[in-house]
């Protein structure tokens, strides 16, 4: 292996680089489903867990990286992050949170019948239709980044705290 190749995490191509009408696209859809998501009442912190599972998920480290920040930014905390792929685990979380977690990883694994079922069975009891879409929607969209990051191997960097943390 050539020294360049080892410090090169790959060689992989960053496709939002290579197409960039495609990349602008993707974020003014996704620009449209959190405008969707703050018309629909839901707030910032729930949309970031939303981001931070479908994340987990698809085990995609850059927007692991990106959305923990966001997340909290919004007001989060470390406790509920650090546990959040143990959410069904723990009292931490509304039962808002819980159908709009139980729902993301239902869009993110859609073949699994019986649990998106029982995620929209669950969203149908707790949320309005205008936020069941919302929280569809910023799954669907977040499950597009994770594919973009993890195809591209986007790295990631050391960065400054997050203020107030």
């Amino acid at each position: 292996m050539s020294e360049t190749a080892a410090v090169r995490p790959s060689n992989r191509i960053f496709i939002d680089k290579q197409h960039p009408e495609t990349y602008r696209a993707l974020v003014a859809t996704t620009q449209a489903a959190k405008d969707a998501a703050a018309a629909a009442g839901l707030d910032r912190a729930l949309v970031e867990l939303v981001n931070l599972r479908v994340s987990q998920l698809n085990a995609c480290a850059y927007c692991l990286n990106l959305h923990t920040r966001a997340a909290l930014r919004a007001g989060e905390t470390t406790q509920r992050l650090g546990v959040l792929a143990a959410w069904r685990d723990t009292e931490l979380f509304t039962s808002r949170e819980r159908a709009a977690l139980a729902l993301a990883e239902a869009t993110t694994h859609p073949a699994e019948a019986g649990a998106q079922t029982a995620a929209y069975a669950e969203a149908r009891a707790t949320l309005s239709d205008d936020e069941i879409s919302a929280v569809i929607w910023i799954a669907i969209t977040m499950n597009a980044f994770n594919r973009v990051s993890v195809m591209s191997k986007h790295p990631v960097r050391e960065s400054p705290p997050v203020p107030g943390q």
